[in-house]
């Protein structure tokens, strides 16, 4: 007996009309039909107020928009919407910029130069639960990292059991829960458990950040 999944729900999220018709038509052209978008916004106004009523799987969120910061929205997104996942495509980067979209919780950060199949991967990366971050983008976090970044993670890192450090480094190393849970001989409900505990250690709401400060501490004691 053969089961139905759900198509991955998605949310257009940039004040480009044009951009948001040439993503749709990606996903539109997806032969596997694995992916559909439910709507579409041009404002944070409109996004919030769409992500509360859609409940969407992910949002492709641009970080410039006429009523303010993508990385702005993605906070008050997560509040109305806490199960979706956000990714950052846009034009625009530096190594601060990236830092901080990690910082504040989003899953992902693409450049809108990807190609449509680096697209479908990611959205479909980030719907497994994995993190997505292109190399250039991996390059400009760990540059922050080096050059300061939050001074705090080695000794909030400190705080974490043998068994949470274990399960936090395979979650920075991109693993899904249930990825994790098959590395370490735990099951998936034991892993999302030492990740509650993490994530209140270490003060954070988001893997992604759990995940960067791990990163960071493990450089400094490099």
């Amino acid at each position: 007996m053969s089961t139905t999944v759900a198509p991955i729900s998605i949310l257009l999220v940039d004040d480009s009309a044009l951009v948001r018709q040439g993503v749709r038509s990606v996903i539109t052209l997806e032969p596997e039909n694995d992916i559909h978008v439910v709507g579409e916004a041009g404002t944070i106004k409109d996004a919030i107020t769409m992500a509360k009523e859609l409940q969407p799987d992910i949002i492709l969120l641009d970080i410039r928009l006429p009523d303010g910061s993508g990385l702005d929205a993605a906070t008050d997104i997560l509040r109305v919407a806490p199960k979706c996942r956000i990714l950052i495509l846009t034009s625009f980067t530096n190594d601060e910029l990236v830092y901080n979209a990690v910082i504040a919780g989003v899953h992902g950060y693409l450049m809108k130069e990807l190609d449509p199949s680096g697209l479908i991967k990611a959205i479909r990366d980030t719907a497994a639960g994995r993190s997505v971050l292109t190399p250039d983008v991996t390059s400009r976090v760990l540059r922050m990292i080096r050059s300061g970044g939050n001074s705090d993670a080695t000794g909030e890192l400190a705080l974490l059991s043998a068994q949470e450090r274990k399960v936090l480094a395979l979650v920075a190393e991109g693993f899904t829960n249930k990825e994790v849970g098959q590395q370490l001989n735990l099951s998936e409900n034991t892993v999302k458990n030492y990740l509650v505990s993490v994530f209140g250690k270490l003060k954070v709401k988001r893997r992604s950040q759990a995940a960067a400060m791990f990163v960071q501490a493990t450089q400094n004691t490099n």
